[in-house]
């Protein structure tokens, strides 16, 4: 059985560690700790990883986030992975940084990342793990905000929540998204 794993972000070190790279930073922890590495390819960094039986592509575009999709259909198309097997990771502003959410599908909610491999798998019916940045920023101020890097005080917590995101996705790959939804959509992280 064959999974896509695709975290979304920004290429290029100045945008490294960001809250808008979140998806990069969980899906480089899934890799890492299943002893994949990264090679550049086709819109992505292209990580194989198996586990207990399972394949996964795991992916990181370089398309930049609003195009997204070009990346995620790609590799989808390529590798022949179901939808239901695909899992994009995001960062969310509507959600807390105590929050990490597992859907099935549903709106982009305004994300960019979302609205492109929506567009170009021409449906919302792909899962999606969405992770609270929170949306501490003055009006006006959003871009600067999910651009910018985590504070000290945040840190200790991110790292909490990409362990847990990794493990979301393991959960997901053997037990389903049901029992992966259950076990993380209702949870408040904290320290």
């Amino acid at each position: 059985m064959k999974f896509l794993i695709a975290g979304l972000g920004n290429a290029g070190d100045e945008y490294a560690h960001t809250r808008h790279n979140i998806g990069f930073d969980v899906v480089n922890a899934f890799v890492q700790k299943h002893g994949g590495s990264f090679r550049a390819d086709r819109y992505a960094y292209v990580a194989g990883v198996k586990w207990k039986g399972k394949s996964f592509v795991c992916i990181c575009p370089t398309t930049y986030m609003n195009l997204s999709g070009k990346a995620v259909k790609y590799w989808a198309d390529k590798e022949k992975v179901n939808l239901s097997n695909m899992l994009v990771v995001v960062d969310e502003i509507a959600l807390p940084l105590s929050k990490l959410r597992l859907r099935p599908g549903g709106s982009d909610a305004g994300h960019n990342g979302l609205k492109s491999v929506e567009e170009l798998l021409g449906t919302r019916d792909y899962p999606r793990l969405r992770f609270g940045i929170g949306n501490n920023y003055p009006k006006g101020h959003q871009a600067d905000y999910v651009l910018s890097k985590w504070k000290k005080e945040e840190e200790a917590l991110v790292k909490l929540k990409i362990e847990k995101a990794v493990e979301i996705i393991e959960c997901f790959a053997i037990q389903g998204i049901t029992a992966a939804m259950n076990q993380v959509n209702n949870q408040e992280f904290s320290l």
